[in-house]
Parts: C-alpha cells; sequence; structure tokens
C-alpha cells in the first residue's frame, strides 16, 4: 500500500494566480493607452510640423518607455502560473534501491575562497544522509593550489571523526561550522540525544578535532604557497587513510577525489563550464554515478536529506524519464537582517515558483542535482553504437565511452588505488586537450558559449525537451555566504550581465532560438533574463531627459488636467504596488521594497551597463573573456558597516562616478525645476517631471549621505563627488544642446 502512496505533490498557488493575471491584463490594458498617447502626440507634433516641441526628447523617452514595456511583457510568464511543491523522502525505498550520486564542488583560489570554508563544504557533503558506498564526492581545485590539496587531506581526517558522530546523533547540520555556531535547541531533536552525558563528551571531543582540523590548515596556509598555477599537469588524488597517515578503521566513509584539471597558457579553459565537464569526465571512470550534485565551494549542505528529497522526483516514474533536474533555492547565512545589498536576491525565487509551472526553472549554477544522461544528451547507449560518431561527440577515450553504458561497472579505482593504465585515461580526460574537435561545450555537458555556463546550460536541456523542477523546503537544504560588499556586488552582477548579454546578441537569444524547441512562456522566461541588462538604457534615459527638460519648461508628460495623466499615474502605482505586494508575500517589509528598488537602480547604472557594453566588446572582437571570482575573504570593516546597515562606498570610481553624477543630476534639477515651476505657475504640466527625480533622490538617500553627510571611511570619497559634480556640468551644457535646441 506504501508504494502507491506519491512520493512529491505540487499545488497551484491560486491567489498569487489570480492577483498575477488580473495585474497583467489591467497594467498591459495602461501599456496599450500610453503607447497609444505616445504615437498621436509624435505624429500630430510631426504632421503639423511644431517647432516649438523638441522632437528628439520626446522620441527618447517614448523608446524608454517601450523597453521598459517590452521587458515587463517578457516578466509575465514568470508570474502566469506560479506552483510550490512538497516530497515525502519517507516513502522511498530502502537504501540498497538507491541510485548512487556524485558530488561536483569548484573552488579556484584559496585566498578568495578560503580553505577553511571549502573544505567545510566538502566535509558537509561527505556527511550528507546517504548510503556511504552510494556517495562520491569531488573537489575541483582549478587553481591547482597546494594549499587547497593539502587541506582537502586534513578535511578527510576530521571527517573520520565528525560522520560517525553526525550519524549516531543524527545532526541535521552537518556543516561543521555551523553546528558549533548554532543553538543545540535548533536541531529539534526530540529523542533526548543531546542531553546525554554520553552525547556532552562527546561533542566536546568533536569540537577539539574541529579545531586541531582549524590549527592544521592554518599550518598548511603558513608552510605552503597559496600560488594558484595556470600552467600545470593534471593531479587526480583519491583521498583516503593511506595517503593521510592514519590507520584505516571499519568508518563506511564516501569517496573523496581531489582533482586539479590541466592549465595551459596556451589553451581556453571555459571557466567553471570547463572545470564541471572535467569532473564530468573523469567521474565517469571512476564511480559514474547517474545523478550530480553541483556545489559552489561556499555552498554547504544544511540538510543531510537534500539528496532523498531530489530522489523524490528522479525515482517517480511519472516524473523521471523527462526530469533533467531538481533546482533548490540559494540561501545566504550571512545575511543581516536588513539586507542593504539585496544579497538575498529574494526577488528571484518567486519567479523560479513561477517557471516551474511552465516546465521548470532554469539551472542557477549551484545547489542543484542534475541527470548524468542530460548532460550527456544520449539515451541507453547500446554496443552495436557506431565508435567513429561516439569519439566524434565524446573524445577518443574509448574507455570512457564504455561509461556511456548504463550497465558500465567503474573500476578504475580498487583497493585504494587508480590502476596504472586507467590512471593514465583518467588524466587524459583531464588534460586541456580532450575537449578538441568533440561536442563536448557545444552539445555535450556543461556549456561553454557563455560565461554564465548555468543559464545557458539550463537552456539547451529545455530546448532538448528535458524539463526540471524547483524545490523550496522549509529548512534550506544548502546555504552560502551572500555578498556583502558593493563593490564586490557590483563585479559579480557585471560577470552574470556580460553572459547574459552574450545569450541575448548571439543565434542562441531565446526568443528566437526557444520558440521553434520550448513553449513561448518558457521562452519569455530565458527572454527576460537575457534582456534585463538593457534596463540601462531607458534608465539613463529617464534620469536624464526629463530632468534637462524640466530646467528649460519643457513638458514630457500630459498635465495634471489631462485624463493621459492617470494612465501615467496609473501604471507608477500599479508597478509599485505589484512589487509590494510581492514583497509581503514572501513575509518581508516595506523596507525591502526600498532596497530592491535601490539595487535595481544602482545595477542598472553599473552593473548593466558595463556587462552589456563588456559583452559587446567581446563578440566584435575587441576584449578576450575573462571570470573573476566573487572574494569571499571577510573584511572587518566593512562586515561592521553591513552589519550597522551603513553602506559602504569603498568601490571602484567606475562603479561610483556614474551613480553620482545622475544622483547631483536628479538634484539639481529637483531643486532648479520646483522653483522655476512655481515662478512662472507650470506645476499643471510639469507635475510628472518633478515627481521623477524626487522619487529617485528619496530611493537612493545613501547616496546624498555618502556624499554630503557622512565622515568615516566608508563615504564616498571627496574626489569621485568633485568628478561627478563636473560630469554634471557637463551633462547639463552638452545635454541641453542636444536635446533641446
Amino acid at each position: 500500500m506504501e508504494n502507491s502512496l506519491p512520493l512529491n505533490l505540487y499545488r497551484v498557488k491560486k491567489t498569487n494566480l489570480i492577483i498575477n493575471r488580473l495585474h497583467i491584463f489591467t497594467h498591459g490594458f495602461a501599456l496599450l493607452a500610453l503607447i497609444y498617447y505616445r504615437t498621436t502626440f509624435l505624429f500630430q507634433t510631426f504632421k503639423i510640423g511644431d517647432k516649438n516641441t523638441p522632437f528628439l526628447p520626446h522620441v527618447l523617452v517614448f523608446f524608454s518607455e517601450l523597453i521598459l514595456s517590452f521587458i515587463w511583457l517578457l516578466s509575465q510568464a514568470f508570474q502566469w502560473n506560479p506552483i510550490s511543491r512538497k516530497v515525502f523522502p519517507e516513502r522511498l525505498p530502502g537504501n540498497d534501491k538507491l541510485p548512487s550520486i556524485d558530488v561536483f564542488i569548484c573552488t579556484t583560489n584559496p585566498i578568495k575562497e578560503p580553505s577553511v570554508d571549502v573544505m567545510n563544504t566538502v566535509i558537509s557533503a561527505m556527511a550528507m544522509e546517504y548510503p556511504a558506498d552510494k556517495l562520491h564526492v569531488y573537489l575541483s581545485d582549478d587553481g591547482g593550489s597546494s594549499v587547497t590539496f593539502q587541506a582537502v587531506k586534513e578535511a578527510w581526517k576530521f571527517s573520520k571523526w565528525w560522520i560517525p558522530f553526525c550519524r549516531k546523533y543524527e545532526v541535521k547540520a552537518r556543516c561543521p561550522a555551523a553546528y558549533f555556531l548554532a543553538d543545540e535547541s535548533e536541531e529539534g531533536n526530540g529523542n533526548g540525544k543531546f542531553s546525554s552525558i554520553e552525547f556532552i563528551a562527546e561533542k566536546k571531543k568533536i569540537e577539539e578535532k574541529y579545531e586541531e582540523f582549524k590549527r592544521g590548515i592554518s599550518k598548511v596556509i603558513e608552510n605552503t604557497s597559496s600560488y594558484t598555477s595556470r600552467d600545470h599537469d593534471p593531479v587526480i588524488q583519491v583521498i583516503n587513510d593511506a595517503n593521510c597517515g592514519l590507520d584505516s578503521d571499519e568508518t563506511e566513509m564516501p569517496l573523496l577525489v581531489y582533482v586539479a584539471r590541466e592549465k595551459r597558457p596556451s589553451h581556453p579553459h571555459h571557466f567553471k563550464a570547463g572545470a564541471l565537464n572535467v569532473l564530468l569526465r573523469v567521474s565517469g571512470l571512476v564511480s559514474n554515478s547517474p545523478y550530480i550534485l553541483v556545489l559552489d565551494c561556499d555552498m554547504y549542505c544544511n540538510d543531510p536529506t537534500s539528496a532523498r528529497q531530489a530522489m523524490c522526483f528522479f525515482l517517480d516514474s511519472q516524473v523521471s524519464p523527462k526530469l533533467g533536474f531538481v533546482q533548490f533555492p540559494q540561501r545566504f547565512h550571512n545575511i543581516s537582517e536588513s539586507d542593504i545589498y539585496d544579497g538575498r536576491l529574494r526577488f528571484v525565487w518567486p519567479k523560479w515558483e513561477g517557471a516551474d509551472g511552465v516546465r521548470g526553472p532554469l539551472l542557477s549554477g549551484t545547489g542543484f542535482y542534475i541527470k548524468r544522461e542530460a548532460l550527456y544528451g544520449t539515451s541507453n547507449i547500446q554496443e552495436d553504437v557506431d565508435l567513429v560518431q561516439l569519439q566524434k561527440s565524446f573524445g577518443p577515450s574509448n574507455e570512457f565511452i564504455k561509461s556511456l553504458q548504463r550497465i558500465y561497472k567503474p573500476n578504475a579505482f580498487k583497493d585504494g588505488e587508480f590502476s596504472g593504465v586507467l590512471l593514465k585515461e583518467i588524466k587524459f580526460l583531464a588534460s586541456c586537450t580532450c575537449d578538441n574537435l568533440t561536442k563536448w561545450g557545444k552539445e555535450v555537458g556543461f556549456r561553454y558559449f557563455s560565461v554564465v555556463e548555468d543559464y545557458f546550460t539550463g537552456f539547451h536541456l529545455h530546448c532538448d525537451g528535458w524539463i526540471s523542477v524547483y524545490l523550496d523546503p522549509a529548512r534550506p537544504c544548502f546555504l552560502g555566504a551572500g555578498t556583502t560588499n558593493l563593490n564586490e556586488i557590483f563585479v559579480q552582477q557585471t560577470r552574470w550581465m556580460v553572459g547574459l548579454v552574450e545569450v541575448a546578441v548571439s543565434r542562441f537569444s531565446p526568443l528566437i532560438y526557444g520558440p521553434q524547441r520550448m513553449s513561448i512562456l518558457q521562452s519569455m522566461c530565458y527572454a527576460e533574463l537575457a534582456y534585463d541588462p538593457f534596463f540601462f538604457l531607458p534608465l539613463y534615459c529617464l534620469a536624464i531627459i526629463p530632468q534637462l527638460c524640466l530646467l528649460h519648461g519643457i513638458s514630457l508628460y500630459p498635465e495634471v488636467s489631462n485624463p493621459f495623466f492617470i494612465v501615467f499615474s496609473f501604471l507608477f502605482l500599479s508597478s509599485q504596488l505589484k512589487h509590494i505586494q510581492e514583497v509581503f508575500s514572501t513575509g518581508d517589509s516595506i523596507q525591502t521594497w526600498a532596497i530592491e528598488q535601490r539595487l535595481w537602480m544602482l545595477r542598472s547604472f553599473t552593473s548593466y551597463m558595463y556587462g552589456t557594453l563588456n559583452a559587446i566588446l567581446e563578440r566584435i572582437g575587441l576584449r578576450e573573456a575573462s571570470f573573476l571570482p566573487t572574494n569571499k575573504a571577510v573584511n572587518d570593516e566593512q562586515s561592521k558597516l553591513y552589519r550597522m546597515g551603513i553602506y559602504d562606498f569603498q568601490a571602484s570610481v567606475l562603479l561610483l562616478a556614474p551613480l553620482c553624477t545622475l544622483y547631483i543630476l536628479n538634484l539639481v534639477a529637483f531643486i532648479v525645476g520646483v522653483a522655476k515651476i512655481f515662478h512662472i505657475q507650470q506645476a499643471n504640466e510639469m507635475f510628472i517631471q518633478v515627481f521623477i527625480p524626487l522619487f529617485g533622490l528619496i530611493i537612493n538617500y545613501p547616496l546624498f549621505e555618502g556624499m554630503f553627510l557622512r565622515k568615516d571611511d566608508g563615504r564616498i570619497a571627496p574626489s569621485v563627488a568633485l568628478l561627478s559634480a563636473a560630469l554634471c556640468i557637463i551633462i547639463l551644457s552638452f545635454g541641453s544642446l542636444v536635446l533641446v535646441y
């Protein structure tokens, strides 16, 4: 009877669906009215040849409104059919019937990605609640650092103590750093184990071992160079008792493999996608698990049952045949209550619920279980398949091609060591030439075309007919370290925007490539993200043009007595109230709405603009693609300001100058404009143009503080404020000449 019960259920979020669809139709109708007003006004102005009305400002503002309307329309695909899911892992078959899982963890720089944090992620993955003989953890060290290699050995030593402790006491927080910081009551164990004398004694012993583990890594860092190489041979090492200097015992441990792929300056390495594809090939000969968990090096396993939760979909006979991956949300353990940098990315995950209602969410870089077969792009390989054709796709390794068959049993690793012949084969699979003249990165594995390999890979999987699901359980399955530094946030966002624009302006543009291979709603979901960076165009227009025209007494919007004034007012209120409703529906406050509005503007003026320009320069060959890992090292002063809810403006001048320039311009326009319209009594005509800079000034008030009020080290440097003032004068002078005369 138990086997007839479903492993998972989903429900449509009807309240959200009704609100979303009502908003789509009412807001959409108002947009049509706006477009009608603009087109008729421009047509009449052009027809009668009114020389007193500057044509260019009206055209540019209309152009901005069309772009905003277009991206808004694309975003409504996320709103159409939001759903939520629930799983029942207790209904899974016994351990002997569960499939094996490979865990891929990528790191690249032990300075920007501190080794203790990386090893905590590795340890948490090894300690998952899953049969040890069916769990295999691979650490990709893309920097080939000796520090990381020695640190993973220290992690193995500590895991020999940690994993039995977690199993014995059913510990939920399997990341040691998180466990020792948490209150014991948070474990929620009602069986009394955590109050026993035996447990207290063992916990104290384990805590001592953890401190010893951290001291061991500190010694490694002190005595070993943190140098990361771009020119080194491949290194593949199974970490076990023998090479860690331990005596073997009866503790059942998952397989742990260290992988540093070959790197040569003359060969492209394809960033994270290249590292993941090496892990995909190496693991194919070592463990060849049908399912893979991909984690960022700072995204530790917070719920040890995540694999079992994912299996509730992969082992569902109705869902599994078409299921490519299961995506969990990214949650962060270091985000302050105020979250002034919008580090939680709260606005993303409701979209993923909406995408789940149209054949599945997008692949999101970390915290997802993916089917190996989906990445290979093959079904069961038969023995009579043309070997030459397979070699064109997967490369010349016959042993790896054998691994494509479901009946393949890995035999590369026996008795604690690789066999000599297969070790040579594995090293070839980790070489930088293995991809040459194959379909790796094009049709096989993680895709190389864009630096946002997750987005682009998920797009192709959906185009190939795979579906995905989004699961957001009450206890976050994975917790990471969110970016809490303004400069790093802008740099990270710029990198993402580069990758998205690369796709948007290519032959893989979701609106061109997608509709032939997936539903129009799913194509719109992908397109909305791809075209998001182009928000910078209308926002720059609306932050400059109405303000310049305000200073010259030129009206760009209908006066208050005009019926179309209601249309513009409704559109503003409709968009803001919908945003507030979405914020409230996730349990957040009006402060979250203001912060998200602010960060959206700041990102548009910086990351979106630079990302778009960089992507276009790359496409025309004037710039090489690059990938800078986000710095996860904690700066005490910056962390202190962040916890206090104070913005730290110690960022690049290239990032701050546009923000400060526009703020000063809007401040000048508002002050002069208000005085001017009351003097010549144009308030009826200029109301909207006064409101636009006022709204921007209020939302972005921290910029005013940073430039004019603060005296601490986190303020905006006076030199940046002076440079911005000079740029503002230039815009006021030359902008007026171009737009008005």
